[in-house]
């Protein structure tokens, strides 16, 4: 039985796995959402990118987790990245929905560089978090009014501490067990960064024709790549 250990991205909580959750739990699956420090239920939670970490490796020792698989969508990809290679031979597979990477030394905002000063500027505005987005700011992403509407209503102010702390690897990403899926109405190929990691033969490339929050958009079709990225390791 594998255990999936979900992590949606900035402003969002376990919450958010919702209707992802039935399709592997049906399959016979373990499935544990996870909320990392500072937001939704967990909001005053002082955090930073280390303390991301650790709720990760945290939930797959307490709860003695093995064939995990780690899924880390959006900005949590950077946590669980580093999570990835600390847990041993508790991996079964990370997979990263549309996420950033983490970069030994680099933070989520070094990692973006169009958006730095933008994202810094808010965090600056908003007493050290970053504000959830606006409505405008989820268009053309296969997302519906109510979908929004309902993303929105759950999403939480996320830590600024998270966004410019720098990621620590001990080894290289390309080593891990790896699935990128790569929401195409977000930006049809992958970054710069996620291309190199995928030269890797560990490495593999999903591609799904919906936005950057599938888990609202399209759950079941996510819940589905997601059984079939851990059938690939048995």
């Amino acid at each position: 039985m594998t255990q999936y250990v979900l992590v949606a991205g900035a402003w969002l909580g376990a919450w958010a796995w919702r209707d992802v959750e039935p399709g592997l739990r049906a399959a016979g699956h373990g499935v544990h959402p996870l909320t990392l420090s500072g937001l939704a239920e967990k909001q005053g939670v002082a955090a930073g990118q280390r303390t991301h970490v650790q709720d990760v490796v945290d939930v797959v020792e307490r709860l003695d987790l093995r064939d995990v698989v780690l899924v880390g969508h959006s900005y949590a990809g950077i946590p669980v990245g580093q999570a990835a290679e600390r847990i041993g031979d508790r991996l079964a597979r990370v997979v990263f929905v549309d996420s950033n990477v983490p970069a030994d030394g680099e933070s989520f905002v070094s990692g973006w560089p169009d958006g730095r000063a933008a994202v810094e500027a808010a965090v600056a505005d908003h007493g050290g978090f970053w504000p959830p987005p606006a409505a405008a700011d989820c268009a053309d992403q296969g997302l519906d009014d109510e979908q929004i509407a309902r993303m929105l209503a759950g999403a939480t102010p996320h830590p600024g501490a998270t966004l410019t702390e720098p990621a620590e690897l001990k080894r290289p990403l390309n080593l891990l067990p790896a699935t990128y899926v790569k929401c195409l109405l977000d930006w049809p190929e992958p970054s710069p960064a996620v291309a190199g990691l995928l030269t890797s033969d560990r490495w593999e490339l999903v591609t799904f024709d919906t936005g950057h929050w599938p888990m609202f958009s399209r759950p079941r079709e996510l819940a589905r790549i997601l059984l079939d990225v851990a059938e690939k390791d048995v």
